[in-house]
């Protein structure tokens, strides 16, 4: 059984504030992490191939990402550049006509740089677990535990910190930043 994209989505087809706990890593063995993902998780990942292209933004980071010539979301958020568990705050805009809004936002904003990847999404009750594959960067996990309450959020940050050592995420393989702040690292 494969997950239902809706489901993938958590949500996010309106332009409401959402959180999650989030932590990145780098990957050295995509396969082996797959394997182990897949051992924990029974159902099949939706695949995704995505393209994120960033504006400048005074505060947090703004991106448009277009999943087909008809589906985009324009994604709002702010994260602190830290290495472990954080809590992401974002708003996420449904769009069916993202190249007339990627005009408009490059025009009124300017770009700032692309990121794309291919993206298997694995599903567990609250958890999302991504394996991107990332253009000119490498194969990275990320993990999200959605919550929806202050009082959860204590719960959420338990549920990353387990996530990682089932994942067997190591702390010197955590990121702080977003792919975007790697990509101008390496340019």
């Amino acid at each position: 059984l494969q997950p239902d994209l809706d489901q993938i989505r958590c949500n996010q087809q309106e332009s409401i504030l959402a959180t999650n706990i989030e932590i990145k890593a780098r990957i050295d063995d995509y396969q082996q992490k797959k394997k182990l993902i897949e051992s924990i998780i029974v159902d099949l990942p939706v695949v995704l191939h995505q393209e994120d292209t960033f504006f400048y933004s005074p505060d947090g980071r703004l991106k448009l990402r277009v999943l087909s010539p008809s589906e985009g979301q324009l994604i709002y958020y702010h994260r602190p550049d830290l290495d472990g568990p954080k809590l992401s705050e974002y708003y996420i805009y449904p769009t069916s006509e993202p190249g007339l809004l990627k005009t408009v936002l490059s025009t009124g904003l300017g770009v700032r740089g692309v990121v794309k990847k291919t993206r298997l999404v694995y599903l567990a009750e609250n958890v999302r677990i991504h394996l991107d594959q990332v253009n000119d960067l490498g194969n990275f996990l990320e993990l999200e535990v959605v919550f929806m309450s202050e009082q959860d959020r204590s719960i959420a940050e338990k549920q990353s910190r387990i996530w990682m050592q089932n994942l067997e995420i190591a702390r010197q393989d955590l990121i702080e930043g977003a792919y975007i702040d790697l990509l101008g690292e390496i340019k």
